[in-house]
Order: C-alpha cells, then sequence, then structure tokens
C-alpha cells in the first residue's frame, strides 16, 4: 500500500543499504516521530545481520521483501547502484529518498526523476548540507550572493572512493552554490589529480554564473585535517561559516556607512553572531522527507536539483579531463 493510503497515521519506513550513511538513516528512522521503522535490506547478508542486532531491527532477506512491508524508503546503497536500486522502488509504486548522488550519470538520475513524476512520486535526493545549522542561520541574512570560496577537505577513507572526489565530496558544495546563486551556469574551469585512488582525489574548480556570480570550490579526500568552510560575499557584507561546527558569522555593513567619516573597519561593519536551533541535519532530512511524503510540504531538495548537481558535477569532471594538468599527465 502506497503512502497515500494510509493518511496521516505512521508511515512504515524502511532502509536500503546500511553502510556508514544507511546505518545512521535506520538508527534515525527507527526512533522518528510519524514514522514505524519495518526494517532494513543490504545486499551483504552479513551487514545486514549485524545492524539489525545493534538497532533492534528486521533485516530482509531480499529488496522486494522489504518493500512489501514499507509506504516509503530511503537509499544508501553505492552511487553506481541508485539507477537499479531508485527504479526498483519507485516501480512498486513507493516514494523514496537516493542518497547523494542522485546517480552516476546525468542520464540515470534523469530516468528515475521521469519515472517518479509519471507515477506522482516524492522523490527527495540527501544533499544533506541543506539542512546544516550554519547554512540554516545564515539563509534570512542571504540577499544575492556575489563570491562563493568553499574548501572541504577531509582525511583518507576508502569509502567513497568508487567515483572520483567531485562526485563523492565537491557535489555537496555544487548543490549549495546552484541553491544559494540560483542563476544558469555560464563557464566551469576546473583541475585535479588522483593521488591514491584511480580517480581524482583532490579537485578546484571556478564557476561563472550568468548573474556575474563566481564560485571557488575546493574538494579533497586526502587531507592531514578536516575542514568545510564557506564564505560568502554579497553587496551588504560577509559570510563566514564552518559546516563542520554548524557556526557562523555575518559582517553586515552598517546603513550609511558611506557618509561615515570612518577610519577602521568595526566602524562600518556590524558583526552578527549567526544562530539556529541545534540539530543533526540527517534527522532534519529524513523529517522533511516524511512531510513531504504526507504532502505537508514540497520536497527540500528535488529530483531536477539532485539532477541539476550531479550535470554541475559532470561539467567539473570534464573540465579536469581538459585541463594542462590532465594533458600533461596522459
Amino acid at each position: 500500500m502506497s503512502a497515500r493510503g494510509r493518511g496521516r497515521g505512521a508511515l512504515r519506513l524502511g532502509v536500503v543499504g546500511t553502510g556508514a550513511l544507511g546505518f545512521h538513516h535506520a538508527r534515525l528512522l527507527r526512533r522518528m516521530v510519524g514514522a514505524d521503522f519495518a526494517g532494513i535490506y543490504d545486499l551483504d547478508p552479513a551487514r545486514a545481520a549485524h545492524v539489525a542486532g545493534e538497532l533492534d531491527t528486521t533485516a530482509h532477506p531480499s529488496l522486494a521483501a522489504l518493500l512489501e512491508r514499507v509506504d516509503a524508503v530511503t537509499v544508501a546503497v553505492p552511487t553506481p547502484a541508485h539507477v537499479a536500486v531508485g527504479l526498483a522502488v519507485l516501480e512498486r509504486g513507493i516514494p523514496v529518498l537516493v542518497e547523494k548522488p542522485l546517480a552516476d550519470s546525468v542520464a540515470g538520475a534523469e530516468r528515475l526523476v521521469r519515472v517518479a513524476s509519471e507515477r506522482g512520486l516524492v522523490l527527495q535526493v540527501g544533499h544533506v548540507e541543506r539542512f546544516n545549522r550554519a547554512v540554516r542561520a545564515a539563509a534570512p541574512y542571504l540577499e544575492e550572493p556575489r563570491f562563493l570560496q568553499i574548501d572541504r577537505l577531509a582525511p583518507f577513507q576508502p569509502r567513497g572512493t568508487d567515483v572520483a572526489v567531485i562526485l563523492d565530496l565537491m557535489i555537496h558544495d555544487l548543490d549549495l552554490v546552484l541553491e544559494l546563486v540560483r542563476a544558469d551556469v555560464t563557464d566551469v574551469r576546473a583541475t585535479g589529480v588522483p593521488l591514491l585512488t584511480p580517480h581524482v582525489d583532490i579537485a578546484n574548480a571556478r564557476i561563472e554564473f550568468a548573474n556575474g556570480a563566481v564560485a571557488n570550490v575546493t574538494a579533497s579526500r586526502v587531507s592531514r585535517e578536516r575542514t568545510r568552510k564557506l564564505r560568502i560575499f554579497q553587496p551588504t557584507g560577509y559570510f563566514s561559516l564552518d559546516l563542520a561546527q554548524g557556526s557562523g558569522d555575518f559582517y553586515r555593513l552598517r546603513a550609511g556607512w558611506q557618509t561615515m567619516a570612518a577610519t577602521q573597519l568595526e566602524q562600518i561593519v556590524e558583526h552578527v553572531r549567526l544562530e539556529a536551533p541545534e540539530a543533526e541535519p540527517l534527522s532534519l532530512e529524513l523529517e522533511s522527507f516524511l512531510r513531504a511524503v504526507r504532502g505537508e510540504e514540497e520536497v527540500v531538495v528535488s529530483g531536477a536539483a539532485g539532477v541539476q548537481a550531479l550535470a554541475l558535477a559532470c561539467r567539473v569532471a570534464d573540465a579536469v579531463q581538459a585541463s594542462p594538468l590532465a594533458a600533461a599527465r596522459s
């Protein structure tokens, strides 16, 4: 039975894929108000049994068995399997949240969006940084961002290395940039190198938009320390956001500052400490998915938005391959 047929009762939820991220999907959903957690499915029976035991839930023997018992699911399988699993869910008439990136190709992502649209089903994409505390706190003050500097650096770990760092990490920030700027991309220049894997492990991209905005985005999975910083410049001031800590500051130009006989920056700039309610971003994302399935609000990160982020990531990847550094390596 679809979620539409259950009215406002508890939604039966399940999780497909119980790796590092899928485990946390299950951990949060099993205790979420308005959710009746129906269990998990993982292609690895040993992993499924371990997670089921740790979370005191049911590990179903097949994807079909799980889908028989749910109104909606989240999918956290490896990226190359997103399309096959997502289609299997949608073709059963079941709403789905698919972790980012939506697919490993734009054509695959567009197919998921098309099937969801044809069947009138919710398709949400797991770009969790939309729910970051610092981003939520900055939102009321954002106005025509013109320059964005984003650094996402992480120590090496095997998870996610089935794709380049652009699809593994940078795509988080590409989605944020598209949401913040809201203009067409006119130019992409990028460079990157593989270091510990066959894929690009560190990359930098300069993205220009039709409205004049520019974003400079760096992502690395071979750094010694973990950093997630977002800096935004706009006509009214400057934001410094620490996405890892969920904190931030806004340095806002005071009204009429041009006429002030100021001799120091502090005289024309007001410091606003950015605050938002404390909450786990993944929990907020899953709660938003439940509300969207119920029809209580629009999907926060739609399938179309997922396609846009993926298409930009592919443009970055193509620009890396076309860069002089790539040519020198070949």
